[in-house]
């Protein structure tokens, strides 16, 4: 028997994710995403699931495929000097009892194709090149109002639609932006390095370069640097300036960027920005995910992490609480401050990495350690 209806507006991770939960504990769920299809929703290269993420995904039934077709790390990561020396092990974080690995890497399109084989094995209906156009809350649902011109009512709505959200205007009287942390990452795929079997960080005197495995043969690059607000490159100049920031790097980065870094169409550009927004993440039957309300930026490779984890708790809480009320405000009071804690952490490491001279006593492995033994502890 049906507890309700739910739209999901979002095809992304998070979305995919509460999607399934929400299934899982008998809602009936449609998902409607506007981009075109699965590949066009998808942006980035690869991405790292740290332990509380594969957590949330074994919750879901979908942690073994994600490491079938990933790369599963016995440790967290290390920190290499700009010549390639190491500088020091980061073991990351475990769950007592637990088989999971600290860490698993996948590209963007497999965590994708995981996600919505799931969500359509279980019974979600996903719509591509929709989405809508008004909600208007109501004491017995919520009337929506899409963009083909069709319309109809359900129980509750999810904004899962991101950082940018336009369900957010509907929940939050503030008008909340995203704040652009100062920095940009460039991204890369590359084949697998036989070292990269764990997250490596390579300090260099302008920028961090990165390296993550994402499969057994494969791998990505990422490069943080400062970068001044609203500067684009054309996409063909992309390998030029890449190769030119990274000038300086011996060792694994040095290698990387005299093998591979030629192709400017490969390179994936991305400014950094982050927001937290005020409790409660509800109104009425609307409630928000995800990037709408705690975008993270990628320092600590959290941020799939917690919007996975924000689809677990909003379906437990739904299904504890009679009252949706009473739910959305339990759903809320327990991802509130962990997800600050993530959003803040990274910022700090990327306020760290711009200008570490204005940081002295900064302990970057040290602050994420403790996130990750954070994460690890019960939701």
């Amino acid at each position: 028997m049906s507890r309700g209806t739910v739209l999901i507006v979002g095809g992304g991770i998070g979305g995919l994710s509460t999607a399934i939960a929400l299934r899982n504990a008998d809602y009936e769920v449609n998902v409607v995403e506007i981009q075109e299809d699965l590949h066009s929703s998808v942006y980035g290269v690869g991405i790292i699931q740290p332990m509380n993420a594969l957590r949330a995904l074994d919750a879901i039934g979908c942690a073994e495929a994600c490491m079938a077709v990933g790369y599963s790390a016995t440790a967290w990561g290390q920190m290499l000097d700009v010549d390639g020396n190491l500088i020091l092990d980061m073991p990351g974080a475990r769950i007592p009892g637990s088989r999971l690995p600290p860490m698993n890497g996948l590209t963007r399109p497999q965590l994708h194709r995981v996600l919505i084989a799931k969500a359509l094995e279980t019974g979600v209906t996903i719509e591509y090149r929709k989405t809508f156009t008004t909600l208007t809350d109501g004491p017995r649902g919520v009337e929506v109002a899409y963009t083909d011109g069709t319309g109809g009512t359900v129980d509750f709505v999810v904004g899962a639609d991101g950082v940018y959200s336009k369900v957010r205007p509907y929940v939050l009287d503030e008008d909340i932006k995203p704040v652009y942390l100062g920095q940009s990452a460039f991204r890369l795929n590359i084949p697998r390095e036989p070292e990269i079997d764990r997250i490596i960080l390579q300090h260099g005197p302008e920028g961090l370069a990165g390296f993550v495995p994402i499969g057994p043969d494969l791998a990505y690059l990422f490069y943080n640097m400062t970068w001044e607000e609203g500067r684009w490159l054309d996409q063909d100049r992309m390998a030029d300036e890449l190769r030119a920031r990274m000038a300086p790097f011996g060792g694994l980065a040095g290698r990387v960027r005299d093998a591979y870094i030629k192709d400017s169409s490969d390179i994936v550009f991305r400014p950094e920005e982050w927001l937290i927004a005020p409790a409660p993440w509800h109104r009425g039957r609307i409630v928000l995910i995800g990037d709408a309300v705690h975008a993270v930026t990628p320092h600590l490779g959290q941020g799939a992490a917690q919007a996975i984890e924000d689809g677990i708790v909003l379906a437990e809480s739904l299904s504890a609480h009679a009252c949706h009320e009473e739910a959305f405000t339990a759903y809320t009071e327990r991802r509130y401050e962990r997800c600050r804690l993530v959003v803040e952490s990274s910022v700090a490491i990327g306020e760290y990495e711009m200008d570490p001279a204005l940081h002295p006593d900064f302990d970057h492995a040290g602050l994420t350690q403790h996130v990750l033994r954070s994460m690890v502890q019960p939701i």
